[in-house]
């Protein structure tokens, strides 16, 4: 049974597709864009996982893409 990771990013409106490519290059599908609480946009994304059970890539990439939104790392 195929087991999956997720992923939830913002979007930013005048780099969307650029994001976008970021992930798809690294194994993430696009599953549904949707308006945040705050009014912007968020991205789910999902990938099957190594089939080790671990999901420390998935975590490491969220963290990656909170550091870049937040402006801490280019």
């Amino acid at each position: 049974m195929t087991t999956w990771e997720y992923l939830t990013t913002p979007l930013l409106i005048h780099n969307t597709a650029a994001i976008l490519n970021n992930w798809g290059k690294q194994g993430w599908e696009l599953v549904q864009v949707v308006q945040g609480p705050e009014g912007g946009l968020v991205a789910y994304f999902k990938r099957p996982t190594a089939g080790d059970g671990g999901n420390s890539a998935g975590l490491a990439a969220a963290e990656q893409a909170a550091r870049q939104f937040e402006g801490g790392d280019a």
